[in-house]
């Protein structure tokens, strides 16, 4: 078994649980270092080929990709597919990429890493034909040091990948296929910064002066020993002049050797980062006489308390968590930072603000993105151990590389900001075999304690009463114990031992679940599942995705979502949606039965029935008070139940308008309508943003919605869409709501699901005009106009 990188690791003091702050790793061309993005013309062929490694191999007629690239999501979805249901019937197999490169004359004299955020999966690495490694997990980032084997400056090097998942059944929701996330080729001083070992943390924080400790290791790849010292400079994210400098004492590197360095400075007035104001600095470490890196941190204190469950600066509030699988849809696992972007506005929108990372470590844009939201993150690493939950899953690999991928997670993750816990395992289900598992939980307690001593560990524990997981010592190895779903049985397990630190790792929508939380001040918080619909962990053909999200796969929130941002929320809101009855015929998610309640709301006054009959309509709300009119005429109001239950009323329907109105202290602060709708007539189309920047991350979304003659939303409208683009853009894919549809995502056409459908622009140019069109047999089309912008990426 070959290391996949040639990384020392660095040794920490045995875990003492302290209050911190964290950075995030960035290597910016401060000095000589440089790290260029490697993500354009790699060519790309589905499918094995014999001796594509060797550089004499001609891929002339490959594909041209840029990455990320997921090449599964281009299908087609087939009942055949060996992926099955949890791989959302879409293909599985090997891929091969190529891309020749010559380094610039600035690579003189330095060492090259090549560096992978995640290829899925079972990647070979070559450069110029020789091996560099292997790598069988696809969620873990990865980096080859490639020196000793590249031509001279201004030859062609030749960099192969073969990315293999074609052994399914291997993931239990869908996973992708290929180099889905970015690249990059890093060039360095023989003597550097060895990557990812960079560590910032604060272990004293005050409203007037924060302690900073920056510690990293130096290592001399030339053939004489090196003096070497390392300084740090810190500087605001406004842009300020440096605010503070340290410099180390000198230190002998030998050759071929490492040295490990330590350094502290104050800075005073800290600007807390936080969910509101996430204020974030910059800090430089540069070895003296060679290469630079920045880091940028934020600076907090965080703890779990036994009694009153999670603190931020000074402050205890419950974690209104969700968890999020890693695809974007008609994107797949190769997601632009946009999709996210998106996603995270509503749901921190709907009240959340955390994330949990179900079941494996994200791509790092995605940690950088919540930490500049203010987000909070439990990074989770496996979703299995030795005993596998699919034929061909990660249980083959574990006893081998699980340490490997845990250690080199952690250091690529620890300068975050936004994660406060650390998941070793998600409903792991070699915990019936006591002994074992609790010697592989000791072990990998260890890996995160070693690697990242200021945060603590936690598991989402698998029917912990079943296995003895409370009461046979697994569950007291974790520092924070997590537990799916049985909240009552976590709740007894933390009376049981008030010691207990406990955290609802994994919960439904359901009121229970969130009064369980609420009314117990010891359980820190929860993550409910999910955060998003995601692809794959399909029960059954047709469905290909799974109905779980506060937001459907498009972003968009479903009727339950507001129930949570009721009890989540501090803004006055109400919103009211119609409960199917088991005998009324609507669209509801085929993935589900008709008496799921997540899928039997809908936000419309548009029943298939017309007729006369009774609606029983649901209001969800934070207000004092809710007042329920329909065309105008008082139904009664009522009061917030202590319980936080939904107000209910029996409607008796009539077309026209139905309002909700909320009200504290006697004045409407809130209201919510809806209008029964004609037949479809036209088009509405509309974008998530007016200017869009040139980059592979930067989408926009332009929504279809069909409505009737009079602007209302028609729901029941499942037209064909078809998107044209004009200028400076194109069509990126195409996407609705329904997690039935098997039309392909890589298409000008879509038909509207509950009404609306979408179009994913990119601008291909940093200047000019994008016309954006959509159209439809017997609607009247809509355009909109979008500007391409000379912005930078964030």
């Amino acid at each position: 078994m070959s290391s996949p990188s040639k990384l020392r690791k660095v040794k920490s003091n045995p875990f003492p649980f302290v209050l911190f702050v964290v950075a995030v790793l960035l290597v910016a061309p401060l000095c000589r270092a440089e790290t260029i993005p490697f993500d354009d013309n790699w060519r790309f062929f589905q499918g094995d080929a014999k001796g594509a490694e060797n550089p004499q191999f001609n891929a002339a007629a490959w594909k041209t990709v840029t990455l990320p690239h997921d090449w599964s999501i281009a299908g087609p979805f087939s009942e055949d597919n060996p992926a099955g249901g949890p791989g959302a019937f879409l293909p599985a197999g090997v891929g091969w990429y190529r891309k020749e490169f010559a380094l610039p004359e600035t690579a003189d004299g330095r060492c090259a890493f090549i560096e992978f955020d995640g290829v899925m999966a079972n990647s070979d690495v070559w450069i110029n034909g020789h091996f560099l490694g292997h790598r069988p997990y696809g969620y873990v980032s990865f980096l080859y040091d490639m020196t000793p084997d590249l031509l001279p400056n201004g030859q062609t090097n030749i960099l192969a990948v073969r990315a293999d998942n074609s052994r399914q059944p291997a993931s239990r929701w869908y996973a992708g296929a290929g180099i889905y996330r970015h690249t990059r080729l890093m060039l360095l001083d023989p003597v550097h910064i060895v990557p990812w070992s960079t560590f910032v943390t604060t272990p004293e924080v005050t409203q007037k002066q924060a302690l900073v400790r920056a510690r990293a290791t130096v290592t001399n790849q030339t053939k004489a020993s090196r003096d070497v010292s390392l300084s740090l400079t810190i500087t605001g994210e406004r842009g300020e002049p440096p605010l503070q400098t340290a410099t180390t004492k000198t230190q002998t590197v030998p050759a071929g050797g490492s040295a490990e360095f330590s350094l502290e400075s104050s800075l005073s007035q800290p600007r807390l980062w936080d969910l509101d104001h996430p204020a974030l600095y910059h800090a430089a470490l540069a070895v003296s006489g060679a290469d630079s890196e920045t880091v940028t941190f934020g600076i907090r204190q965080f703890h779990f308390d036994p009694a009153t469950g999670f603190w931020l600066n000074g402050r205890n509030f419950k974690i209104k968590g969700v968890c999020v699988h890693g695809d974007g849809s008609c994107f797949g696992a190769a997601v632009p930072l946009s999709v996210w972007e998106r996603r995270l506005a509503a749901l921190r929108a709907l009240g959340a603000n955390a994330i949990r990372t179900a079941h494996n470590p994200p791509a790092p844009e995605f940690l950088d993105l919540c930490d500049r939201l203010g987000f909070l993150v439990m990074d989770e690493f496996f979703d299995c151990w030795t005993v596998g939950k699919n034929s061909f899953d990660y249980h083959l690999y574990f006893t081998n590389w699980s340490k490997m991928d845990a250690r080199d997670t952690l250091r690529r993750d620890r300068n975050h900001p936004s994660i406060v816990l650390y998941s070793v395992g998600n409903e792991i289900h070699d915990t019936p075999k006591a002994a074992l598992a609790k010697r592989i939980l000791a072990g990998l307690v260890e890996v995160c304690h070693e690697n990242d001593p200021t945060r603590p560990v936690t598991q989402a524990l698998f029917r912990p009463n079943a296995s003895g997981d409370y009461t046979n010592g697994l569950a007291d190895l974790l520092d924070v114990i997590g537990t799916n779903y049985r909240d009552n049985e976590l709740i007894a397990a933390h009376h049981a031992k008030p010691s207990r630190r406990i955290i609802g790792t994994e919960q439904g929508h359901t009121k229970a679940t969130w009064l369980e939380c609420r009314d117990h001040p010891a359980e820190a918080g929860q993550f409910l599942w999910t955060g998003v619909d995601y692809l794959g962990e399909s029960r059954h053909w047709p469905t290909v995705a799974a109905s779980s999200g506060l937001l459907d796969r498009c972003g968009q929130p479903r009727p339950p979502a507001f129930q949570r941002q009721s009890w989540w929320s501090d803004k006055p809101m109400v919103f009211a949606a119609r409960r199917l009855s088991t005998n009324q015929a609507e669209p509801v998610d085929p993935g589900f039965t008709p008496l799921d309640r997540r899928q039997s709301l809908f936000a419309d006054w548009t029943p298939r029935d017309l007729a006369p009959h009774q609606e029983t309509v649901e209001v969800y709300g934070n207000c004092q008070e809710v007042e329920l009119l329909l065309n105008g005429q008082s139904l009664g109001a009522q009061p917030l139940p202590a319980d936080d239950s939904p107000r209910v009323w029996k409607v008796p329907f009539a077309p026209g308008t139905l309002e909700a109105a909320g009200s504290n202290n006697g004045r409407m602060v809130a209201r919510h309508v809806l209008r029964t709708a004609g037949p479809p007539a036209k088009i509405i189309l509309t974008a998530d943003v007016k200017e869009l920047a040139a980059g592979w991350d930067r989408v926009a979304f332009a929504r279809a919605e069909v409505e009737d003659a009079l602007g209302v939303p028609v729901p029941s409208a499942d037209n064909l869409i078809t998107f044209a683009v004009e200028g400076a853009g194109i069509i990126a894919a195409v996407d609705s709501a329904d997690n039935a549809s098997h039309e392909p995502f890589q298409s000008h056409q879509r038909r509207a699901f509950q009404g609306e459908c979408f179009a994913m622009i990119k601008a291909v140019a940093k200047n000019g005009t994008i016309r954006v069109k959509a159209s439809a047999e017997g609607l009247q089309g809509a355009s909109l106009t979008l500007t391409a912008a000379d912005k930078s990426n964030p």
